[in-house]
């Protein structure tokens, strides 16, 4: 018989779980119930990942209690908790770059059966959902939306009862959004219970039924996410009134030019790449130029290039202060003053099992005096990283912290309070609120926007136009690997922009050197 839709799919009373000198759960209750769609609300370092980790097996909780269709359980492991019917799409990716998507896959299935069975699985999955997907393509060849969308489509497989969803819009498309949440609702209309964790409280607003609102471990509060404002629940998270980011005073138009690129094109031995195709694109100091667009449409080869990780073909179609700086490494592209946050934190943003201040020398060695004559002033090194944590609210124990120990929201505005407090030249940033709270958000704007402010150019890629019609003094679009032409915001809307995001492009009458 199936089980009676008025017991609690999972009941929680008294969890609490405390690592070194944080408590992280402090006597958590929380009560889902079949059907429903969850919220789980709060700050980085709420607590939020350690209780949903301790739900699915991965973290043994201190004390309490857990009740899954009202009998006690005890879930010892994540493959327990799949066994029990519980499936978890992360918020960091859990996949091998060398192995094909179908591979990642069939290793995060407990029976994955014979492997041509699941790549038509896989495609039947992925059309059903919207989220598109070549089973045969190397993970490592995919972009960052694109991995996100392999977990999606991992944990739906396996086909479970609880479904927590941690983050997972984070690099999706509105149109893609769409689609997930047709299929959330469509797996809560059949029993199944969501909890969803994210920081987008609109979507909160429109897809959750209730929520539940933590802060520094406790549950603080629960509420009706469709009869409550965004900022209300955002004030809930954080225990105050939430900033509003500001522009300073609009400075003087006259401005040299930082950036420059002049038919940037890109080639490539990956069969799977995108190629840039006649790029052009300028940013003056004190100027945010955002770029929008659907994941896996030239943004990583832009970044790449960009950041020198991939060298062009011609030294002049990247241009930093005035130098040809085509055929320049990372390294000598900083020394002209460039700062660079990638999209991918753990692994590309920050070494995992390196401390916070091995994180911070890294890439602040030049500019913050860590180095001197060939030796590193590990002194410095700590300080310039205690001074990141204390400027961006970093919750964690301190400089010696590994980086894998951070939430993601955490480890985010580490990455990218370590590359603003350098003070650069030039900052390109990718997605650089992803994951991270509406408070931590509404700071990390405020630092660009003051960034600004004082000077620097700043090239913000992301797929939040919310977030680019904030920041930005002038958008374009990329789209099949080639870049629109800017468009001041004050002259573009959010529908033309969405326009352009699907390939339809005006032709190019303004000239990237116009005046925002």
């Amino acid at each position: 018989m199936p089980p009676d839709a008025s017991v609690p799919r999972l009941a929680l009373t008294g969890i609490s779980k405390s690592f070194p000198g944080c408590r992280a759960n402090d006597g958590v209750g929380l009560t889902l119930m079949p059907g429903e769609i969850h919220a789980l609300l709060g700050e980085n370092g709420a607590g939020k990942s350690t209780l949903v980790k301790i739900i699915y097996g991965v973290l043994q909780a201190d004390s309490g209690q857990m009740a899954w269709d009202g009998r006690p359980v005890s879930i010892a492991s994540p493959a327990a908790a799949r066994r029990l019917g519980i499936g978890m799409v992360f918020q960091h990716f859990s996949l091998f770059d060398s192995l094909s998507v179908a591979e990642n896959i069939a290793l995060g299935l407990d029976r994955p059966g014979p492997m041509k069975a699941l790549v038509r699985r896989i495609a039947a999955v992925s059309a059903r959902y919207g989220l598109a997907l070549d089973p045969d393509r190397p993970v490592h060849s995919l972009s960052v939306g694109e991995r996100q969308r392999v977990e999606i489509v991992r944990c739906l497989l396996g086909e479970p009862r609880l479904l927590i969803m941690d983050e997972p819009t984070s690099v999706l498309t509105p149109q893609e959004v769409d689609g997930l949440f047709a299929v959330l609702r469509q797996l809560a209309a059949e029993g199944r219970t969501i909890l969803y964790i994210s920081h987008k409280l609109d979507e909160i607003r429109a897809l959750c039924g209730r929520a539940t609102v933590m802060r520094a471990g406790r549950v603080v509060g629960s509420c009706d996410p469709a009869a409550t404002t965004s900022r209300a629940m955002a004030e809930m998270m954080i225990g105050t009134g939430l900033a509003v980011p500001r522009r300073g005073p609009q400075s003087a138009p006259a401005r040299d030019t930082v950036l420059e690129l002049h038919h940037l094109f890109t080639t490539s031995d990956d069969p799977f790449a995108v190629t840039l195709a006649d790029v052009a694109l300028s940013v003056r100091a004190g100027e945010i130029v955002g770029i929008a667009g659907v994941a896996g449409n030239g943004q990583a080869e832009l970044l790449s290039a960009l950041s020198g990780e991939a060298r062009s073909p011609d030294p002049g179609m990247i241009v930093i202060g005035g130098v040809a700086a085509g055929h320049l490494g990372p390294r000598a592209r900083r020394s002209l003053g460039l700062a660079f946050v990638p999209e991918e934190r753990l692994g590309r943003g920050a070494v995992p099992e390196m401390s916070l201040a091995d994180n911070a020398l890294l890439s602040g060695y030049g500019s913050g005096g860590m180095v001197r004559r060939g030796l590193v002033r590990f002194g410095r090194a700590r300080r310039y990283a205690e001074r990141v944590i204390q400027h961006f609210g970093v919750a964690t124990r301190g400089h010696a912290t590994p980086a894998r120990a951070l939430s993601g929201g955490n480890l985010q505005k580490f990455i990218i309070g370590r590359e603003i407090l350098q003070n650069p030249r030039l900052l390109i940033a990718a997605q650089p609120t992803w994951g991270v709270d509406a408070g931590a958000a509404a700071q990390i704007h405020q630092a660009l926007l003051d960034l600004a402010q004082g000077g620097t150019a700043l090239l913000i890629v992301s797929q939040d136009l919310d977030e680019l019609f904030t920041l930005s003094d002038r958008i374009a679009v990329m789209h099949g690997g080639r870049l629109s032409a800017t468009t001041p915001v004050d002259q573009t809307t959010v529908e033309q922009i969405g326009l352009r995001m699907g390939g339809i492009f005006e032709e190019r009458t303004e000239t990237d050197h116009a005046s925002s």
